[in-house]
């Protein structure tokens, strides 16, 4: 992946890093990131000596024929693990159980706490589950990082990227140790998770939303849903008054006397 994919993407786009002695040479380290854009997940492994491994639907990896097992292929090389989102509690556990098992190598392991990518540029609440639960599940250091300028690489609708500069910024290592133990506790997944969103805000610069991007996402689906609908039936209206018959103007009648009225 770093000599097929990232020694283009560093020609191409020159990305810049600060940060990169946060990265411990060896060990366990949990990497949470903002997410702007599907290509996050390939330039920060590209800037990195050490391989990142981040998750991603098991659909990628099953996929029939020809173009899916290329796909599969693909998403193994730089790194993606496939999640099989079926079960009771789907996508979520199965997280969760992935990256317990990276960590335990010894190894790196990349999420997005925000879960989806941010549909305007903005950073949203980071979901209490993954993040917090993997961190305390192995006493791993979470290292904030924030993605910069990715999501302007390709905006939505836009079939030809854009050639710029994205960055990334790296913190320093946040210990839990402190909460070790306490991996049942919602207030303690809460706090732990709203810490390192925190510091994922200070170091991208990205306006704070207190609201899932999901929620956000829904939202906005239905705003535009809505206002689409208003539009149709404003272009419905103004077609069936153009289809009414003109009315008729003054009645005029013959007055007595030969003058004339009107009614």
């Amino acid at each position: 992946m770093k000599v097929a994919i990232g020694a283009p993407l560093k020609l191409a786009f020159r990305p810049w890093v600060e940060g990169l002695e946060n990265i411990p040479a060896e060990g366990a380290a949990v990497l949470a990131s903002n997410h702007l854009s599907f290509s996050d997940s390939f330039f920060l492994p590209v800037m990195l000596d050490r391989k990142v491994t981040f998750i991603a639907k098991a659909e990628y990896f099953t996929t029939p024929g020809v173009k899916g097992r290329m796909t599969a292929a693909f998403f193994k090389g730089v790194g993606q693990l496939p999640v099989d989102r079926s079960g009771a509690r789907g996508a979520g556990e199965a997280a969760v159980q992935s990256g317990i098992q990276v960590l335990e190598r010894g190894e790196l392991f990349g999420i997005y706490p925000e879960g989806t990518r941010s549909p305007d540029g903005r950073l949203y609440r980071g979901k209490p589950g993954g993040l917090a639960r993997v961190t305390l599940a192995t006493g791993a250091p979470v290292i904030p990082v924030a993605m910069i300028d990715t999501e302007k690489i390709q905006p939505p609708g836009k079939v030809v990227p854009k050639l710029m500069r994205p960055g990334i910024r790296i913190g320093r290592p946040l210990d839990f140790s402190r909460y070790r133990g306490m991996e049942h506790d919602r207030f303690v997944l809460r706090a732990l998770t709203d810490e390192v969103m925190y510091e994922i805000m200070k170091l991208s610069g990205q306006e704070y939303v207190d609201v899932y991007a999901t929620a956000a996402k829904r939202q906005m689906t239905e705003a535009a849903k809505a206002e689409k609908e208003a539009e149709k039936a404003a272009k419905a209206a103004l077609a069936q008054a153009g289809r009414e018959p003109v009315g008729k103007g003054p009645v005029v009648q013959q007055q007595p006397g030969g003058d004339q009225g009107a009614e």
